[in-house]
């Protein structure tokens, strides 16, 4: 699937930015990513579930993508949580973007916790054909 480039070369979770006693206590899980490349693009698809826009942070930064999110908390409105076994996740991935990708035009969608990232190759990257002078 990645024959030259270095999108998914580094895949690793993310350390969260500030270790607060909040963030400390969270269960950090790397999201699965299904990736697709062709010559005009590479796709991400990464599974989020119950992440709202408002929780997701994407970053890319010195050839780095990273992918952070926190899943909304989902308690009825006429309970009182006194106190829970279980913690929200922290969903944490990064990757190593290559220089041949135009990380400036990143194109991302978040839907029914499914967020899509398309990265657009430069245009010198791009495949082209040589035309063939006779003489």
């Amino acid at each position: 699937m990645f024959q030259n480039t270095q999108v998914a070369q580094h895949d690793t979770p993310a350390a969260p930015r500030q270790a607060t006693a909040e963030t400390v206590r969270r269960k950090t899980i790397a999201p699965a990513v299904d990736i697709y490349e062709d010559a005009q693009a590479v796709t991400l698809f990464a599974d989020l579930p119950g992440v709202p826009r408002e929780k997701l942070d994407i970053r890319v930064h010195d050839g780095h993508l990273t992918i952070e999110a926190v899943p909304a908390e989902v308690t009825p409105s006429n309970v009182r949580v006194s106190y829970a076994e279980e913690r929200v996740p922290f969903f944490a991935r990064r990757f190593v973007v290559s220089d041949d990708f135009d990380t400036s035009r990143i194109e991302a969608n978040l839907k029914d916790g499914v967020l899509k990232l398309t990265i657009p190759r430069r245009e010198a990257a791009k495949p082209r054909q040589i035309q063939v002078n006779i003489g």
